[in-house]
């Protein structure tokens, strides 16, 4: 190198400057120029500069032999500077780690500063940390920082298998400065792939220790040939220590929230204990007062509401749910309905009713066993109101066998023995007829079905405010007809409810309405001689457990009724014709007599009333709208025709 080269490259032209080289005047010393260098920090290239500015400016060789002895040394102070520095920027990342540890909040956090820092200091392309999996025998990837490849990130490595497999096996750190060409583990095209995605040359791996065992490997690597020092060596693995270190921290601090947990649900069953158990000590005090006082089952659902916080209500056999209160009876244990819990209330095998918890589905068992004796309690209501009610039946059914019998036509001592019984007999009433229709395998049990078929329908008399006998075999109501029912709607509501109560099919004929019984008690005995026809023509046509009144049959009603009402026949039948004609002066009801006396055909009526046939057809368009379109039916027909005779011999003088 010429000297004006080497004085323009490491000396400013004033020849005092501090760039990358310095001046050496005569009377300064060797150490100098190096103490300027130290003090900037300057690389290690630039501590030649001195010597080589020397050298071309024919220093004397003792000045240059002083100059190359305090470069030596301050390359030394430099090195010895350097390796400080990174030793107090090592020992400030552990103490920070170790910061970090002690207020462990976050494993992954820790975790993810650690391999944070240890890249930052080993000065690697890329850091990452590895647990052992038990139950599968193998590592995985937990923690990476710097990585790129999804693949290499997903790794699982089997112990013995690659870098890191082995230093989980032998719980000793490895070192390899060319991944690929290393043979002293076991490659594995899975691993191998993972390395190559991510371009990984030169790796380092120590063991995370929790004692003598190994949990897990952290790793250092770069993507380009690289001798680790033990210095770095050593760093890292004080890294691992601290990352074995947070990990055991984690999970005790895991094991003692778990434990603290399992305390306090513990503590939480105790109390919830100690609240249900004295739950279940007021229901049973509350009750055992109801008893005791002559409360009713509403009383006793209206107790048992106030203790388990809900809604519960006594609820009649034909209004729970029929498939839950089977069940619950045949368990003996309240069941589940949807939201609700449905116990029930049996005696004898009998099902009374039950009690309904509404909007409980989350029950207590103890809760659940509370509703159950409140069940069992009802029943004992029930049955001693029966025993009481028992004799009140009794009576009820001698009046209604005086009346079928006509015994007692003296209305002031009717009226007196129905108000008695709380009967109505003002009000308009039907008289059902009701038999069982199950099968009995001997004389005894159909003996017992006929009793419970009685005491059901006793019980659904008294709740009526209407009356109940034992008679033929079957049973006889005298039930009032409230606003808006028909003779039809009691017969199949009564049906269905003896049904349910005895468990067995139940068909029920009911007669027309009768009014004024009180002066007209023989009444009593034609309408259920009309009620008995109707229940022989259900069981007759195979309509077992059903129930039905004459104007259900048709015509053939007109033979079950007791008083053949022709006018509501022919009402119900051809009503709205008639009304049609009066109220316009039309021949609907003579259209249609000729239609269905020429056999149906448009053609050859038309000719019988001397109109044209498109008229014909308009009226009988008109019938259509008037009767409905199923009016040529051939069993609507049938009853058409015969309305239509009964009609015309009621009226003969309007055809």
């Amino acid at each position: 190198m010429s000297r004006d080269h080497v004085q323009s490259a490491g000396r400013p032209a004033s020849g005092t400057g501090t760039s990358t080289g310095t001046a050496v005047t005569p009377d300064g010393g060797a150490e100098t120029p190096f103490l300027d260098l130290l003090a900037r920090g300057a690389s290690p290239e630039a501590y030649e500069q001195p010597v080589l500015l020397a050298r071309a400016e024919g220093r004397p060789a003792d000045r240059i032999a002083a100059l190359e002895h305090a470069k030596l040394l301050a390359l030394r102070v430099r090195a010895d500077l350097e390796g400080r520095r990174r030793r107090e920027a090592e020992l400030s990342a552990l103490f920070e780690t170790a910061h970090d540890l002690a207020g462990l909040r976050d494993l992954d956090a820790v975790l993810q500063a650690i391999v944070q820092r240890a890249r930052s200091l080993l000065g690697t392309d890329i850091a990452y940390l590895s647990l052992n999996d038990p139950v599968r025998g193998d590592t995985y990837m937990r923690v990476t920082e710097g990585s790129v490849a999804a693949r290499f990130q997903q790794l699982r490595l089997g112990m013995g298998e690659g870098l890191g497999g082995l230093v989980a096996q032998t719980a000793r750190p490895y070192v390899t400065d060319d991944y690929f060409k290393e043979d002293r583990f076991q490659h594995t095209l899975s691993i191998d792939a993972g390395v190559r995605d991510e371009g990984l040359v030169a790796i380092l791996g120590v063991p995370l220790m929790l004692g003598p065992h190994v949990i897990g490997v952290l790793f250092a690597a770069d993507r380009r040939a690289r001798v680790f020092e033990r210095e770095q060596i050593a760093l890292l693995g004080s890294f691992a220590a601290l990352a074995a270190a947070a990990i055991d921290t984690a999970n005790l601090l895991t094991e003692t929230r778990s434990a603290l947990a399992g305390l306090e649900h513990a503590n939480e069953i105790i109390r919830d204990r100690s609240g249900v158990i004295e739950r279940a000590s007021e229901v049973h005090d509350r009750l055992a007062e109801l008893v005791l006082r002559g409360g009713g089952v509403h009383d006793v659902a209206a107790a048992v509401s106030e203790v388990l916080d809900g809604t519960v209500e006594f609820v009649e056999t034909g209004a729970a749910p029929a498939q839950p209160l089977e069940d619950s009876g045949a368990e003996g244990h309240a069941v589940r309905h949807g939201d609700d819990w449905i116990a029930a209330v049996a005696a004898g095998g009998e099902l009374l009713g039950a009690l309904v918890l509404r909007g409980q589905p989350g029950l207590d068992p103890v809760d659940q066993r509370t509703l159950e004796r409140a069940a069992m309690v009802t029943s004992l209501l029930l049955l001693a109101r029966r025993s009481a009610a028992e004799a009140e039946q009794r009576v009820r059914g001698e009046l209604l066998d005086d009346l079928l019998d006509a015994r007692d036509r003296d209305p002031r001592l009717l009226r007196d023995r129905a108000l008695r019984l709380r009967a109505d007999l003002d009000a308009t009433h039907v008289v059902l007829a009701a038999r069982l229709d199950g099968r009995a395998t001997d004389a005894e049990e159909e003996a017992d079905a006929r009793r419970r078929l009685w005491a059901a329908a006793s019980h659904l008399a008294a709740t009526r405010h209407g009356l109940a006998a034992a008679r033929d075999g079957g049973t006889v109501l005298l039930l009032p007809l409230g606003d808006g029912d028909t003779a039809t709607d009691v017969a199949r509501r009564t049906a269905r409810h003896l049904g349910g109560a005895v468990h067995e099919p139940v068909t029920v004929g009911s007669s027309a309405p009768v009014t004024d019984l009180f002066a007209h008690p023989d009444t009593v005995a034609a309408a259920y001689g009309e009620g008995r026809r109707c229940l022989d023509a259900l069981r007759l046509v195979g309509r077992l457990g059903d129930g039905a009144a004459a104007e259900d049959f048709g015509f053939l009603g007109l033979l079950l009724a007791g008083e053949r009402d022709v006018a509501g026949f022919v009402e119900r039948t051809i009503g709205p014709l008639v009304a049609y004609d009066e109220r316009r002066g039309t021949e609907l009801l003579r259209t249609l007599d000729a239609y269905y006396a020429c056999g149906m055909s448009p053609a050859r009526t038309k000719d019988e009333l001397h109109v044209h046939v498109n008229t014909v057809a308009q009226r009988l368009e008109r019938v259509a709208r008037l009767l409905g379109e199923d009016w040529q039916d051939p069993a609507r027909a049938l009853e058409i025709q015969l309305a239509l005779r009964l009609q015309r011999l009621a009226a003969p003088n309007r055809h």
